[in-house]
């Protein structure tokens, strides 16, 4: 579902009008007329330097233009962008100018002030999100969002099992194994198939593996998912394996920290009522900024975080940030704009095709699998690789090593699939056509000469 911009009136009721924020002319808005000119600029600012028109995922020209908005390091061709978004300028210029704002104001901004403005800036967002802003709460990311959730779902009693899988992040790993000690429950860990080069994986094995999964562990009462996959950059089904989930009475926490800003979607669609959301990622502020979501009539499933004295129906005294940087969250509705300049679907689009740009070739080379499907439902810009019977942590950072000094192109070393360690390969809307073939140069290089890098 294509998300709707955001427009002037929840630009203008954001609350950031209300905390008096500094515009991206250098004059401080003092009224309503005021802010109306500073959503212009803003406008105006962000129109200039974009290209007019659809984007086309394959026109290196108009992308160009995108990427100029953008300051990007010049040292190494950067094909790590999952790890968090580089901010657009116009965006990052609001951020520096927030940032001395409440760097001056201090807390005679932040004590009167700051409880509207946050309001406000909730709003946004919930708009963005196409959900009710009093089904969510900013926290400092999806991570801080998802132990929340994870540690405070109060459904469970001893005996219990909870399920999670390999590909799920360390975090909520290790949140759903803490559950063990904190509810007294089974926690079970289940490894995803891999394709392998004769076989791609496709969606009815997802929904196989799951339907398995929960068939074979009937005492399941929760179940953690993730959307598009930290490690290989899978997509998978969720609302289908939601609904499977749901039937059999099992509630499902989602990671959804990859997929909003990468993918279209529709976030109440997905159907889980418990959902941790990442905007420093895909979407584009700063870092530090991340959502909870709880489905209203679900707010009683989770506890009120660590004894915090709460209304029992209001989702704020499900998560406790401490101080937020203001600054940063007070810069999303400005990303959020920037971002629907683009649009999410024109992102993706781009992103995929960039994607596909190096993995067609990659999986024509021998002594290389790549571990994310070609069907557009199950992938977009994330996609890992891995070397034949090169699984270790040392050797995959080998290869990191040499891809970075030798070819100049930054990836990661990605730990976490039951199989063994992978690379894991990101572009973002800043690189080029020409960025993705340095990858693919440098691929050929080392599956035809595994040995010029230790490994074989």
């Amino acid at each position: 579902m294509r998300k709707q911009p955001v427009t002037r009136r929840q630009f203008l009721g954001s609350g950031i009008a209300a905390a008096g924020a500094i515009s991206i002319g250098g004059a401080l808005p003092a009224n309503a007329r005021d802010w109306e000119e500073y959503s212009a600029r803003f406008d105006r600012s962000i129109s200039d330097g974009l290209p007019a028109g659809p984007l086309r995922p394959d026109d290196e020209i108009a992308w160009k233009a995108v990427a100029k908005n953008y300051d990007v390091t010049n040292k190494i061709t950067n094909l790590e962008n999952g790890y968090w978004g580089i901010m657009a300028n116009p965006v990052l210029a609001e951020y520096k100018q927030l940032t001395e704002f409440i760097n001056k104001e201090n807390t005679t901004f932040a004590r009167p002030r700051w409880s509207e403005t946050y309001r406000g800036v909730r709003d946004t967002v919930a708009g963005f999100l196409n959900v009710s802003p009093n089904e969510i709460a900013l926290t400092r990311g999806a991570t801080e969002a998802l132990q929340a959730l994870i540690g405070g779902y109060n459904n469970l009693t001893a005996g219990d099992t909870v399920l999670y899988a390999d590909l799920d992040y360390s975090e909520m790993k290790n949140a759903m194994r803490w559950l063990e000690v904190r509810r007294g429950v089974k926690a079970v860990k289940l490894t995803f198939p891999e394709p392998t080069i004769d076989r791609p994986l496709l969606e009815a094995d997802i929904l196989g593996f799951y339907e398995k999964a929960l068939s074979a562990n009937p005492g399941t009462k929760l179940l953690l998912l993730t959307h598009l996959n930290n490690w290989t950059g899978l997509i998978i089904p969720v609302a289908r394996i939601a609904r499977m989930a749901r039937d059999r009475g099992v509630d499902v926490i989602l990671d959804a920290a990859h997929s909003v800003g990468q993918v279209e979607l529709n976030l109440k669609g997905l159907g889980c009522d418990f959902i941790g959301v990442n905007l420093h990622k895909w979407v584009g502020a700063p870092i530090g900024c991340g959502v909870i979501y709880i489905k209203k009539d679900r707010i009683n499933a989770i506890d009120p975080y660590m004894g915090k004295p709460s209304d029992t129906a209001d989702i704020d005294g499900r998560i406790d940030t401490g101080t937020l940087n203001f600054a940063a969250h007070m810069t999303i509705p400005a990303a959020i704009a920037f971002h629907n300049k683009i649009g999410t679907a024109a992102k993706e689009a781009r992103l995929r095709y960039l994607r596909n740009l190096w993995v067609a070739p990659a999986r024509k080379m021998k002594r290389l699998t790549v571990l994310t499907p070609d069907d557009e439902d199950m992938v977009a810009a994330l996609t890992s690789f891995r070397l034949d019977g090169v699984t270790s942590t040392s050797a995959n950072d080998s290869v990191v090593t040499h891809l970075a000094e030798k070819f100049g192109v930054l990836t990661v070393r990605r730990t976490g699939p039951a199989a063994g360690d992978c690379i894991r390969v990101t572009p973002s809307v800043y690189t080029s056509a020409d960025d993705v073939m340095k990858l693919v140069s440098a691929l050929r290089s080392i599956t035809a000469s595994p040995g010029s890098i230790g490994v074989s």
